[in-house]
């Protein structure tokens, strides 16, 4: 065994395993945006229909999907350039361990009882606020315009950003580990045709970034103080206090991944800002 065959093995294996790193990165920030996700299936089912047209000698169909093909990836990146782009953001900026990982039990525990105070207190005066948790994937480009706070988190300061004499009431506030990084910050508020109209902006925003990133946003509304959070692309929506930090608690416990099989738990007459 060479010197030379020793080193083209290890640049072989190198070069493999670079490949399915950038691979791994990608699939893991594509899995937090759903926006990326349904252009993944849509390529992946006109993938699946151009083999069926080789197959079944499907001509006609064979020759539209080969424009399809030749002329999609222009298209994808034109149409979604927003998307694409907030994705390569995301693995430039993605931490290998998400910021609430990092806490102690005890600074988590801090963390959720004072959230859970604010909450209270603006859910009994029916203050509207949204308050966002970034997880692993990067908050930076809603953090970078928005008005700095660094301060650790507190049910007091909570309240102050959101009291409706605030200049910053009406955007939301980031978290970042347990300290309040910025207040004011400006979502992309959702699109999506399947969610209630009776949603309003505050709760389009919330849906927004988590549909694009695996953020975790708290709503409380304005109209009549209903609590809600959304996570994963869903809002479950007019939660109880008990229900709503048994949900916090157990999305910010460091963990693989969390499922709710809920989405939006509404009554039509329920819904409002």
């Amino acid at each position: 065994m060479t010197l030379n065959y020793i080193w083209s093995l290890i640049t072989k294996i190198l070069d493999i395993s670079l490949v399915w790193l950038a691979f791994y990165y990608i699939l893991k920030n594509i899995k937090h945006n759903v926006k990326m996700v349904l252009i993944l299936k849509g390529v992946i089912l006109i993938l699946i229909v151009k083999f069926l047209s080789s197959v079944l000698n499907l001509y006609t169909v064979g020759v539209l999907l080969e424009y399809v093909i030749e002329w999609g990836p222009l298209a994808i990146i034109v149409i979604f350039q927003p998307e694409i782009r907030s994705v390569l953001e995301s693995i430039g900026r993605t931490q290998l361990l998400g910021r609430h990982n990092v806490l102690t039990s005890d600074e988590r525990e801090k963390m959720i009882n004072e959230i859970m105070k604010g909450i209270e207190f603006l859910k009994k005066n029916k203050i509207g606020a949204l308050i966002v948790i970034e997880r692993e994937v990067s908050l930076y480009e809603y953090i970078a315009p928005a008005t700095k706070v660094y301060a650790d988190i507190s049910s007091e300061l909570l309240g102050t950003l959101f009291f409706k004499n605030s200049p910053l009431h009406d955007g939301g506030v980031i978290i970042q580990g347990n300290r309040i990084t910025c207040a004011g910050a400006v979502f992309k508020t959702s699109m999506n045709n399947d969610i209630s109209k009776k949603l309003g902006t505050r709760h389009r925003a919330a849906l927004g970034i988590v549909e694009e990133s695996d953020a975790l946003a708290l709503i409380v509304s304005e109209e009549n103080g209903h609590i809600s959070i959304a996570n994963a692309g869903k809002i479950h929506y007019n939660l109880s206090l008990e229900a709503f930090r048994s949900m916090l608690t157990e999305e910010l416990n460091p963990k693989n991944e969390v499922f709710y099989e809920a989405g939006i738990e509404e009554s039509e007459d329920e819904i409002d800002e």
